[in-house]
């Protein structure tokens, strides 16, 4: 099942997705909705988690979104990683939907650094346990099954 979020971090609030298995998250890959390059996609780094998509609020763009709105994908993957969750912060890596590249072979739902067109057209965030109930309970107020 795929779920969306309201962030309203920011005006006009922006919709937020999760995937949560892998046969979620291909769907994601392939949303009817999610064909904006500029979306941008977050996924716990070196570890299983939820896939998250931005659809990204018009004039928006990876180098100017608002460290609220970053935070609250950041918290999401992090709160839907199995050992995720455990820690007190994880590194979230983040690019462009346009950046994901899916190869033969890769399974279901799944996309690794093999799987970016461009590496370098990456972000990192460490995100933590800081302020994570007060933003997941906010987002989890808006959440709704697509």
């Amino acid at each position: 099942m795929v779920f969306c979020f309201i962030s309203t971090t920011v005006s006009p609030p922006a919709l937020i997705y999760m995937g949560q298995h892998q046969e979620e998250n291909e769907k994601l890959l392939k949303e009817e909705g999610m064909e904006n390059s500029d979306d941008l996609w977050f996924h716990v780094d070196g570890m299983s988690s939820a896939h998250v998509y931005l659809q990204m609020p018009r004039g928006m763009t990876m180098e100017t979104i608002t460290g609220e709105l970053l935070e609250d994908c950041c918290q999401l993957v992090k709160k839907h990683s199995i050992q995720g969750c455990k820690l007190d912060e994880v590194q979230v890596v983040y690019t462009m939907k346009s950046n994901l590249k899916k190869t033969k072979g890769m399974a279901s739902g799944q996309v690794s650094y093999v799987g970016f067109h461009n590496p370098n057209m990456t972000k990192l965030h460490m995100t933590t346990k800081k302020n994570s109930v007060k933003i997941l309970k906010r987002l989890m107020e808006t959440r709704w099954k697509t």
